[in-house]
C-alpha cells in the first residue's frame, strides 16, 4: 500500500485535483492518503471531500486519514512514498502585507508569489517550515519524494537542495499547455497536425525554444501573427480599447470565441518574444514584474497599453474565498461527486515511480550542468524522466545567450534569497532585493533597504530573527 501525504490538504480543490487523480491510477487505487493542515476546518472539509471521492470514484480502496497541527505532523509523514506540498505560509494577510507594504514607496506588484519584493519574502517565510517538514521526512520516511506546488519553486527547490537530502521536484502547470496555448490564441492550433516543442530555463521564465509541426519550424508565422496583432493593440490605444473594438465588432459572441480575444491579453510575453525570440512559459502578468520593463511609476501609461492587472494576486484570492462560499457544500458534501484526471503531474510522476513505466516531465531542478550557460547553483525547469529511479533530468545545453541573460537577472535574486533564507542575515537580504529587477529599476538603494525592513516588522513572527 503506497502512502501519500499531503502538506496543505486546507486547499480542498488542488486536493481533489491531485487525489483525484491518484484515485484514479492503478498503482494508487489502494494508497493510504494522509491529509495535512494547520486549519482544522479547512482540513475537515477536504477529509469529508476526500472520504465521498473515494466512495465514488475508487470503489473506497483507498485509506483517509487526516492531521491537524505541528503535533501531528511526523504521524502524517511516517512511511510515506511520496509528499505533496501544497503549503501557503501566512495565507491572505501574510500575501496583503507584501502588496501593501511596497506600495508606501510606490512599488506595485501583479502576482507577487515567483520574484519582486514579494517572492522574497514569501520565500523567507515558506523555507523554514519546508526545512521543518524534511527534518521529519528525514527521520520517518527518508526514501520519500517530495512533489513541490508550492511556490517560489526556484527558491524553495533551493533551499531545499542546501539544507537538506530530501529528494525534491519542484511542479508548475505552466509548461504542459504552453506550446497549444500560444497556437490556439494565434488561431494556428487546428492547422497543426504534429505538434513538438521543447522547453528549458528557469521557473516561470522558460523558453519555448523549439516549435514544429513535423519537420516545419512555426515559428516564423507565430512571429508574423504576433507582430501584427501587437501593433494593432497598441494602434488601438491598449488592451482594454482593442478587445472593447472586438466587442463592438463580434455582437454577443461569448469573448472565448472571438479571435485574438485572449492574445490581446496576452502582450507582455509577445512582445517579450518579438525582442527576444522565444516564447515564455508564464503569464504576462507574472512576467511583467520579472523585469524591469512594465511597471514604472514614471510611465504609467504602460499598465494601460500591455493590460498589467496590478494587484492580480489578492484579487483572485478574495474571488477564490468568495467562489468557495458560494460552492463549499457542492464539492465538500455533494454525494455524487465525480473527477476526471487531469494533467498535474502528480499522479503521472507516483504512477512512473511504481510501475517503472517511464513518463516525460518537465521539474525544476538544480542545474547541475544540465543548461551550459546558467549557473550551477540555479534551479532550473527542464524536461525529466521519471520511472523506478525517481526524477532524472535531462541535459539541455546552452540556452540562446538573451534568453539566458534574462535568466540570470531572475537567478542572482533567488540566489542571495536562498542565502538570507539560510544565513539569517537582513544584508544578505537587502542584497537579494537590490539586484531584483523591478524592485531596482523603481527605487533607490536607501528605499529598498527601508523597504525591507519596513517588511521585516510587518511580518513579525512569520518570519525567522533576522540579524
Amino acid at each position: 500500500m503506497p502512502k501519500i501525504s499531503f502538506m496543505g490538504a486546507g486547499s480542498t480543490i488542488f486536493a481533489k485535483s491531485i487525489l483525484g487523480d491518484s484515485m484514479l491510477t492503478a498503482a494508487l487505487h489502494d494508497a493510504h492518503i494522509a491529509l495535512y493542515d494547520i486549519d482544522p476546518r479547512r482540513l475537515g472539509e477536504s477529509q469529508r471531500m476526500m472520504e465521498v471521492l473515494n466512495a465514488n470514484i475508487n470503489g473506497g480502496r483507498a485509506t483517509i486519514s487526516a492531521h491537524c497541527g505541528s503535533e501531528q505532523r511526523r504521524q502524517a509523514l511516517k512511511g510515506a512514498d511520496f509528499v505533496v506540498n501544497a503549503i501557503q505560509v501566512g495565507g491572505y494577510e501574510s500575501t496583503m502585507i507584501d502588496f501593501e507594504v511596497p506600495k508606501r514607496y510606490g512599488l506595485r506588484q501583479t502576482i507577487a508569489d515567483t520574484l519582486g519584493i514579494g517572492g522574497i519574502f514569501r520565500t523567507l517565510r515558506t523555507l523554514p517550515v519546508m526545512w521543518d517538514f524534511a527534518r521529519d521526512i528525514e527521520e520517518v520516511c527518508p526514501r520519500a519524494w517530495m512533489l513541490n506546488y508550492t511556490n517560489p519553486q526556484a527558491t524553495l527547490i533551493m533551499g531545499m537542495s542546501r539544507a537538506t537530502p530530501v529528494r525534491c521536484v519542484g511542479l508548475c502547470h505552466s509548461v504542459q499547455g504552453n506550446a497549444r496555448g500560444l497556437l490556439s490564441q494565434l488561431g494556428m492550433l487546428d492547422d497543426v497536425k504534429d505538434l513538438h516543442w521543447r522547453v528549458a530555463g528557469i521557473n516561470h521564465m522558460a523558453w519555448l525554444l523549439e516549435l514544429t509541426d513535423g519537420a516545419a519550424d512555426l515559428y516564423p508565422e507565430v512571429t508574423s501573427r504576433t507582430r501584427r496583432l501587437v501593433d494593432d493593440v497598441l494602434a488601438a490605444g491598449g488592451v482594454a480599447a482593442y478587445r472593447a473594438k472586438l466587442e463592438a465588432a463580434h455582437g454577443n459572441v461569448p469573448k472565448r470565441d472571438i479571435p485574438t480575444w485572449r492574445a490581446a491579453g496576452d502582450l507582455v510575453r509577445l512582445k517579450m518574444m518579438l525582442l527576444l525570440g522565444h516564447y515564455i512559459t508564464e503569464s504576462s502578468e507574472h512576467n511583467a514584474e520579472y523585469m524591469a520593463y512594465w511597471i514604472k511609476s514614471r510611465c504609467p501609461e504602460l499598465i494601460e497599453l500591455y493590460g498589467i492587472p496590478l494587484d492580480e494576486y489578492p484579487r483572485r484570492m478574495r474571488n477564490q474565498e468568495a467562489a468557495w462560499k458560494k460552492q463549499a457544500a457542492d464539492v465538500v458534501d455533494n454525494p455524487n461527486l465525480a473527477h476526471t484526471r487531469g494533467h498535474e503531474y502528480g499522479s503521472y510522476i507516483m504512477e512512473a515511480i511504481l510501475t517503472d513505466t517511464p513518463f516525460r516531465i518537465h521539474g525544476n531542478v538544480m542545474n547541475a550542468g544540465l543548461i551550459d550557460n546558467l549557473p550551477a547553483k540555479a534551479c532550473v525547469e527542464v524536461a525529466c524522466m521519471v520511472d523506478r529511479n525517481g526524477v532524472q533530468p535531462t541535459h539541455v545545453g546552452p540556452l540562446p545567450e538573451q534568453c539566458a541573460a534574462m535568466n540570470v537577472t531572475n537567478i542572482n535574486t533567488q540566489i542571495l534569497t536562498v542565502e538570507a533564507a539560510l544565513n539569517r542575515r537582513k544584508d544578505t537580504l537587502y542584497q537579494a532585493a537590490m539586484l531584483d529587477p523591478h524592485t531596482l529599476a523603481e527605487l533607490t538603494l536607501d528605499q529598498i533597504v527601508a523597504l525591507c525592513d519596513d517588511l521585516i516588522e510587518a511580518h513579525g513572527d512569520m518570519l525567522p530573527p533576522m540579524t
